[in-house]
C-alpha cells in the first residue's frame, strides 16, 4: 500500500539535450553538467538513452518512495487531465524534433496520456552489468508462471521499440527488431536461421533490414548472409535480465503468442494480435490506452481499430470495444465451442419371453 504524505516527493526527473555541431550532435545533461565529444547520427539516440539510464540506476528508489512527477509538474505533460492511477513507472518522453529526451517516474495513467511517450522496461534499466549486486538472481519458473514472464518480456520490449523506433515503421520491420532485441548477445549481435524468416514469412525482404538500418537502430546483413547476422546500434539493448535463454523463448512465444496466434495472417495483423496477447491477463475482459495500443502497432488509432475489426471478423477476437471517454480499448477473446455429449449407442436388449 502507498500511504501519501508520508515521505517528502523525491524528484526523479532527468533531461539530455541533443545539440547540433559541426562534427556531430553532442549530449548535454544539466543534471552531472556532462557535455559529450561529438557523436555520429547514429549513436546519438542510444547515447541519450544510455545516459538517462545511468541516472536512473544510480538514483534508484524503493517503490513505495517513488511517486508521479507528472503529478508533482500539475500534470502540465499532456493534454488530457484524466486522473493519476496506477503504478508508478519510468516513463521516457522525447519532442517531435528528437533533441530533447526525459526520463521520469511516471504513473500509468499520465504515461499513457502524454504524446511520444514510451514506458522503459526495468528489465532496460537495472542492468545487471554496471550493478550487479541490484539485480537479483532469476527464480526458477514453472507452468503458468513460465508464459507470463514470456508474455510480459515481449510487452516490455514492444513498449522499449515504440520509443526507440520512429512512429510509424512498418509493422514487418517491428516483427523483425522484436525479434532481433530479443535474440541479441551481450555484445549486440543478433542471429536470425534462415527457417526463422521463412516461417516469420518475412525471408529475403531486404527493404526491412533498411528500414532498421535507416532509423539508425542497426547495421544491415550482408547481402548473401545466412543465417542473417546483425549488430544492433542502440545501447540500451545490451544489458538485459534476464540471460539471453529466458529471452530467447520470450522470442519463440512472439511466433505464436498464445490466444492469438496467426502465422498465416500478414504482418499487420500478426503484430496487433501479438500487442492485445501481450497485454491480455487472465480476467474475461482486457483493455489497454488506445494510444498505446496504436503506438506498439505503428499506426494510428483509426488504422488500429480497423486492423482489430478484422480479428473480430477472423474470430480470433470475440469482440472489442472503444470507451472515447477513457480512451481505453476492450476487448473479449472468443468463448471456447462446448463439446457436445457423446451420445451413448442403445445396447440392444433381447426381447424378454
Amino acid at each position: 500500500m502507498r500511504l501519501g504524505g508520508a515521505h517528502a516527493a523525491v524528484r526523479r526527473i532527468w533531461t539530455v539535450e541533443l545539440r547540433p555541431r559541426a562534427g556531430g550532435p553532442t549530449l548535454v545533461c544539466p543534471s552531472c553538467t556532462a557535455h559529450t565529444s561529438p557523436l555520429t547520427a547514429s549513436s546519438a539516440r542510444s547515447a541519450a538513452l544510455a545516459h538517462l539510464a545511468c541516472h536512473a540506476r544510480a538514483d534508484a528508489l524503493p517503490a513505495y518512495l517513488r511517486s508521479c512527477q507528472c503529478r508533482v509538474q500539475g500534470c502540465l505533460w499532456h493534454p488530457r487531465r484524466r486522473g493519476c492511477g496506477g503504478p508508478v513507472l519510468l516513463a521516457l518522453t522525447r519532442d517531435p524534433s528528437g533533441r530533447n529526451w526525459r526520463l521520469a517516474d511516471t504513473c500509468a495513467a499520465c504515461a499513457a496520456a502524454t504524446s511520444h511517450t514510451a514506458v522503459v522496461p526495468d528489465t532496460l534499466v537495472n542492468s545487471p552489468r554496471p550493478l550487479p549486486s541490484t539485480c537479483a538472481p532469476p527464480q526458477p519458473l514453472v507452468g503458468l508462471r513460465v508464459e507470463s514472464d514470456q508474455r510480459l518480456r515481449v510487452r516490455e520490449m514492444l513498449t522499449y521499440l515504440g520509443a526507440a523506433l520512429p512512429r510509424f515503421t512498418s509493422p514487418a520491420s517491428r516483427l523483425l527488431g522484436l525479434q532481433c532485441a530479443l535474440r541479441t548477445n551481450s555484445r549486440g549481435h543478433a542471429r536470425l536461421p534462415t527457417g526463422l524468416l521463412r516461417g516469420m514469412r518475412l525471408g529475403g525482404h531486404r527493404e526491412l533490414w533498411q528500414e532498421l538500418a535507416h532509423a539508425g537502430w542497426l547495421e544491415p546483413p550482408a547481402v548473401r548472409s545466412v543465417p542473417v547476422q546483425v549488430r544492433l546500434l542502440d545501447a540500451a539493448v545490451l544489458d538485459q535480465a534476464p540471460g539471453r535463454r529466458a529471452r530467447c523463448r520470450a522470442a519463440h512465444w512472439a511466433l505464436r503468442p498464445a490466444p492469438l496466434a496467426l502465422p498465416a495472417a500478414p504482418p499487420a495483423l500478426r503484430l496487433t494480435a501479438l500487442v492485445l496477447a501481450a497485454h491480455t491477463s487472465v480476467d474475461a475482459e482486457h483493455s489497454a490506452d488506445m494510444d498505446v495500443l496504436a503506438r506498439l502497432c505503428g499506426h494510428n488509432p483509426q488504422q488500429t481499430g480497423e486492423l482489430l475489426d478484422r480479428l473480430v471478423t477472423t474470430r480470433t477476437l470475440g469482440a472489442w470495444h472503444h470507451n472515447r471517454e477513457t480512451d481505453e480499448a476492450l476487448w473479449h477473446l472468443p468463448q471456447p465451442a462446448r463439446a457436445r455429449p457423446a451420445v451413448r449407442p442403445r445396447r440392444h436388449q433381447a426381447p424378454r419371453c
